[in-house]
């Protein structure tokens, strides 16, 4: 037992039933034969103080010591609702006219449609005036759910979060297949988007349970999921419709994969959160200290003492704390963290210029997606002769560029971030150096400057009506620069802002989905006044200004986020 300057470092596992070590908190120890390798307990300093950790040894209840095949289990079922959600609200796009023609009444609804339909040589049709509807509806739901989720997750854990928002989004979707008007059904998909969670949690439970250095392919499978389930979705929906006659069965086909989903969740996920997992061990270590703190000494110990969490070390190993409330204080500590905590992703992200400046970039491009998915429809069908069937299966070609960059990012990610933390090593001379965040980067910079090229072909192979090939190889190329870009860059956010990841990734979801919401509004007026061409050079030349931040980040990013409370050096 180790001392120093009178204040003794106790170290043992939490209490078992029905026996365990006791300490008196003057310095002397009784141990008993019971034991359990859950965790320690240090007083320090103080006989009224204790801490409570992970044991650094090993420990089952953390979830970066699980086996290596359960977090892959946990990774499988995150991209699986990450599908599905995507699936859901993409499949509508090519359906997005049928649904309002068959919800709509004469004497409202296909009056107010009609506004939109505008006779252009280069048309908007109504089919992709109802596409912008839909997805901008959904997109707007999905930039209000992660404002709480996210917070919610780090009040209250992962698991009840995740569980509670995903039967919201079954229900949600419930009420959208039983639909008897358009307003019903557009309530129905804000509310399927309000309650997405996969978007805002998979990054952030991939930083709960691998360590930096093997996050890459794992936070590359969950961005692959969601980008399958965008791109085959709308293929599957129109042949479903097709073969069953009516929009309703891909609805109901939704209902039931994400049913089952959740069942899996419900039985096979865990808690990840590493503050909640250890808070409720707090809550275990002041229970035996009000049994086993009377009459220690002869004397009787106050039933609330002072306990600290370590919720983990910083760069330079200093202990990263979070006191916690004594029981008489406990509501109202609870509800000023719940402010607070809602509150949080907007001080996160206007209190860090790098995730500003890297959540615009990524935002833009990300809206890509859908100025293409709410154009490639009209496109098809009006310049290329293809059917409504070809057209939703032509959306494959963006999850082929997306899964090439998937490939590449899980084969390179982490093999480009132990290169460069190894090679940091050998120039400072310390072999101990921790990997930086900015290892992520040097593959988004590749992605920032693709996408400008892919768009814009993409615009003017529309507009002269070349070749259908080249058509969809722009669209797999935007597909491709899109995650390199934003793969990278969510690994950057969780290892750079640490327990405030989720808060992180949530301001940058926001505004990801209001950029998603109103850019493609934009494409009307575009190619009403431009073409396709000059249209798409609009935003060609958007993403070529805001390129270089990647560069900017991946240069001077370690002193940017100096400037940050919330990143981890300076937590």
């Amino acid at each position: 037992m180790a001392s120093h300057d009178n204040a003794h470092d106790v170290r043992q596992p939490l209490l078992a039933s029905g026996g365990a070590d006791h300490v008196s908190y003057d310095g002397s120890e009784r141990t008993s034969s019971s034991s359990s390798p859950a965790s320690s307990i240090t007083a320090v300093n103080s006989p009224k103080e204790v801490t409570v950790e992970f044991d650094p040894n090993g420990d089952p209840e953390n979830p970066q010591d699980w086996p290596l095949a359960f977090k892959w289990g946990i990774v499988l079922m995150l991209s699986m609702m990450g599908f599905i959600t995507t699936f859901t609200c993409i499949s509508m796009v090519p359906l997005a006219s049928t649904i309002v023609d068959d919800l709509s009444r004469p004497s409202s609804a296909s009056s107010f449609f009609s506004t939109l339909n505008v006779d252009t040589p280069m048309g908007i049709t109504r089919a992709a005036a109802s596409n912008v509807l839909l997805v901008t509806i959904w997109e707007l739901g999905e930039a209000a759910g992660p404002l709480l989720i996210a917070p919610l997750s780090e009040l209250h854990g992962r698991y009840i979060v995740m569980n509670v928002a995903n039967t919201l989004l079954i229900l949600s979707t419930v009420m959208a297949a039983l639909s008897t008007s358009v307003p019903m059904f557009i309530l129905a998909r804000a509310l399927t988007g309000l309650s997405v969670t996969a978007n805002v949690l998979n990054p952030a439970i991939i930083g709960d349970i691998f360590p930096a250095e093997q996050r890459g392919s794992a936070v590359s499978m969950v961005f692959l999921a969601p980008l399958v389930g965008g791109a085959i979705g709308p293929g599957i929906a129109t042949t479903i419709a097709a073969w069953c006659g009516s929009w309703r069965a891909v609805v109901w086909v939704c209902i039931v994969v994400a049913g089952v989903c959740e069942i899996f969740f419900l039985l096979g996920f865990k808690e990840t959160y590493s503050v909640v997992i250890l808070r409720k061990r707090v809550e275990r270590v002041r229970k035996e200290r009000e049994l086993f703190g009377k009459d220690v000494g002869g004397e009787e110990e106050e039933p609330c003492t002072p306990v600290k969490l370590v919720l983990d070390h910083d760069a330079e190993g200093a202990v990263i704390e979070d006191g916690l409330p004594d029981a008489k204080h406990g509501a109202l500590v609870e509800m000023k963290k719940l402010r607070d905590a809602v509150l949080r992703p907007a001080h996160v992200l206007g209190g860090s210029a790098v995730l500003m400046a890297l959540s615009t970039l990524g935002s833009v491009l990300f809206s890509y997606y859908y100025v293409i998915s709410v154009t490639m429809p009209s496109v098809l069908t009006e310049r290329y002769g293809l059917s409504t069937v070809q057209t939703g299966w032509c959306f494959i070609s963006f999850t082929f560029g997306s899964f090439v960059s998937v490939i590449f990012c899980e084969g390179s990610l982490d093999k480009i971030y132990i290169r460069l933390r190894d090679a940091h090593r050998t120039k400072t001379n310390d072999p101990t150096a921790a990997g930086k965040p900015e290892y992520r980067l040097p593959m988004s910079t590749l992605g920032a400057f693709l996408c400008p090229v892919a768009i814009g072909v993409y615009g003017w192979t529309a507009e002269l009506g070349g070749p259908l090939p080249i058509l969809l190889l722009s669209v797999a190329a935007t597909g491709a620069g899109v995650i390199l870009t934003i793969v990278p860059m969510m690994a950057y956010i969780v290892d750079a802002f640490g327990l405030y990841s989720a808060s992180a990734i949530t301001g940058v979801i926001v505004t990801r989905c209001l950029m998603s919401t109103f850019l493609p509004l934009a494409t009307g007026p575009l190619i009403d006044n431009y073409g396709y061409g000059w249209g798409f050079m609009a935003f060609s030349v958007l993403s070529l200004v805001l390129a270089p931040i990647s560069i900017v980040v991946l240069r001077y990013g370690e002193a940017w986020r100096r400037w940050s409370k919330y990143t981890r050096e300076n937590m």
